[in-house]
């Protein structure tokens, strides 16, 4: 058994939300490669989930979108 790692994880490249239960505090982080992928996917999980979109991710920054 080893020492946990405190190093945080690398982004992948693509768009993320996060889809949790309604009311809860957190939820998965889940990532698409293009964002009419993860349009579907949250009119998929919104049906029963709460889902809040994160943003895009490129060579593990987060990318800012101007307007």
């Amino acid at each position: 058994m080893g020492r946990p790692p405190t190093r945080p994880k690398k982004l992948r490249d693509g768009f993320y939300i996060e889809v949790r239960n309604k009311g809860a505090k957190n939820g998965i982080k889940i990532v698409r490669n293009t964002r009419e992928e993860m349009l579907k996917a949250i009119k998929d999980y919104s049906k029963t989930k709460e889902v809040v979109i994160l943003g895009e991710s490129k060579n593990g920054k987060w990318v800012e979108h101007p307007g």
